[in-house]
């Protein structure tokens, strides 16, 4: 699985998300397992903790997290709070 494999599956699985998925650090070449970074921003995510915003997205990569994404780093944000979040940056 690469990063744009886990873009597609937040993207699936989560109403109207837009992700981006980097990987923050270099694949070891002598394991499976893979690193990812994920900054997800949907509405879906209005009114929901940030626990709850986590889990949808680990549910949208579903059996991918157990097999092939050892650890998976996820930025969470409404639209809204992402056009504040670009704006300060």
């Amino acid at each position: 699985m690469n990063a744009e494999d886990v873009e597609a599956a937040i993207e699936a699985g989560i109403e109207d998300a837009e992700a981006t998925v980097t990987t923050p650090r270099a694949p070891d070449p002598d394991h499976e397992d893979q690193h990812f970074a994920a900054v997800v921003v949907s509405p879906a995510f209005e009114g929901k903790s940030l626990v709850q915003q986590h889990q949808l997205v680990y549910d949208a990569v579903g059996d991918a997290m157990t097999r092939e994404v050892h650890a998976l780093e996820i930025k969470t944000y409404t639209p809204e709070e992402y056009e504040e979040y670009s704006d300060g940056a």
